[in-house]
């Protein structure tokens, strides 16, 4: 049946719950259904996919960990130096490792077998190499998760509620 969307009372996404839970929450009338795919549990009760939160909830910062996967989503599954969608990516160190370079979002990029090889031990400026786009740290882990079931081609109703999608 798949997941569903919840919105804080002032329309951020807030989290990606279950259906059923979902629909618990509408019964108990603590948030209210926004969206639905066409669906229905019952003639008159379609399936939601976005609801909103009746109350606002204040919700801490919760930090994105650093893995590769996180990497390769970030950088949308691309070379950062050629383009290329390859099955064979790597993640490259914009600064070396042995040249002091640390493991952080900002010092990290997906790179194909090819190029990183070619960049090898190097700074892509001194291998004559550009990034397509600068490293940087994620800002929301919420919009960082709902963006891959956006890649994924699931839930299309939640785009128009979460920011740069």
């Amino acid at each position: 049946m798949g997941k569903v969307l919840v919105l804080n009372a002032s329309y951020e996404p807030l989290n990606i719950t279950s259906w059923r839970r979902a629909v618990v929450l509408l019964l108990k009338d603590k948030a209210e259904q926004v969206e639905h795919n066409g669906h229905f549990i019952y003639t008159d009760f379609p399936l939601p996919t976005v609801i909103r939160l009746r109350q606002y909830i204040h919700v801490p910062y919760k930090d994105i960990p650093l893995t590769r996967r996180n990497i390769l989503h970030r950088d949308g599954h691309a070379c950062q130096y050629c383009g290329e969608t390859k099955d064979t990516l790597t993640l490259d160190h914009v600064l070396p490792r042995s040249r002091g370079g640390p493991d952080t979002w900002d010092n990290m990029v997906t790179a194909c077998v090819c190029c990183n090889v070619r960049k090898g031990n190097r700074k892509p400026h001194e291998a004559r190499m550009t990034l397509k786009k600068m490293p940087r740290k994620p800002y929301s882990s919420l919009y960082f998760e709902v963006t891959k079931h956006l890649r994924n081609g699931l839930h299309q109703e939640w785009r128009k509620y979460v920011i740069g999608a």
